[in-house]
């Protein structure tokens, strides 16, 4: 009886590791925009080395302090994808996960760090140009945890064209009275390689924090450009960036942007976030059939 409890074990763990896509972390693409490479990890789907079909394209954003080795080694996106996928909840996408630093996604006021034209005029291309994948904007979405919730946010509603939906998770997204009354030690540690001239109280809601506030971008974006994105907001209930989150809710309300909004029991944890991945991934992929 033993034996056969070995074997089946067996027979089970060798299953599911043939259902398994490909993981390949810290590629690096060399960027003319940044004047550096860029490190890039990325989830192949089972059975893209064997064929030729093209598939869609999921970019899965780190947070504050991570890097392109975030979700793969502690968001455990490998075993997730790979288990949602085989299933049949949802169909087989590339996964990219690109290293941003602490740069929130943006181009940086001074100039000198231009994230935004790297990921929209470098990455993505780099990406449709190496791989195969589904080009259009229904096979494209995008989607990330707190600064990278923040950038999706960011992307998702600047560039519209390009994304068919958008899943941030626990977004660092501020208020303007957030922001007034952040304490200078939590502004600068955030976003002195953004903002590099310190600022202080209403100072900061400038010309270049404004124009990178998601508030401001819903209300001076046409309404009928955000609504064909399709949007998942979802944070903890015990998370420190609530308040943020709930204010979204409430001004995507105010703009009629349909979107769908989860408060769900936990913190800012990759706890949490293992356990958004699912639904991030059943919900963007439901525009790529």
């Amino acid at each position: 009886m033993k034996k056969l409890l070995v074997l089946l074990f067996l027979s089970l763990s060798i299953q599911s590791y043939a259902q398994r896509g490909s993981l390949r972390e810290s590629l690096s693409l060399s960027s003319t925009t940044l004047g550096r490479p860029v490190q890039y990890s990325l989830f192949l789907p089972k059975g893209y080395e064997a064929g030729s079909r093209k598939y869609p394209v999921l970019y899965l954003l780190h947070g504050f302090g991570d890097d392109e080795t975030g979700w793969t080694q502690m968001g455990d996106v490998e075993t997730i994808a790979s288990q949602a996928m085989a299933s049949g909840q949802v169909p087989p996408m590339i996964i990219v996960m690109p290293d941003a630093g602490k740069s929130w996604y943006v181009n940086s006021a001074d100039g000198k760090n231009r994230y935004e034209d790297f990921f929209v005029n470098e990455l993505i291309p780099h990406i449709d140009s190496s791989y195969r994948t589904r080009t259009s904007k229904q096979f494209r979405a995008i989607a990330g945890l707190s600064m990278g919730g923040y950038g999706t946010l960011l992307l998702a509603s600047k560039h519209t064209e390009l994304f068919s939906a958008a899943a941030p998770l626990s977004a660092a997204v501020f208020t303007d009275a957030e922001v007034v009354a952040m304490p200078e030690a939590d502004w600068k540690r955030r976003f002195t390689n953004v903002y590099p001239t310190q600022q202080k109280g209403k100072e900061r809601l400038s010309k270049d924090w404004n124009q990178n506030s998601i508030f401001k971008i819903l209300e001076t974006t046409s309404p009928d450009a955000l609504k064909s994105v399709r949007f998942y907001v979802d944070c903890g209930d015990d998370d420190h960036l609530i308040k943020g989150n709930m204010s979204l809710h409430a001004a995507m309300l105010d703009r009629n942007i349909p979107h769908q909004f989860r408060v769900r029991d936990g913190g800012h944890t990759w706890i949490y976030w293992r356990t958004a991945l699912p639904e991030v991934l059943n919900f963007v992929s439901q525009g790529f059939h």
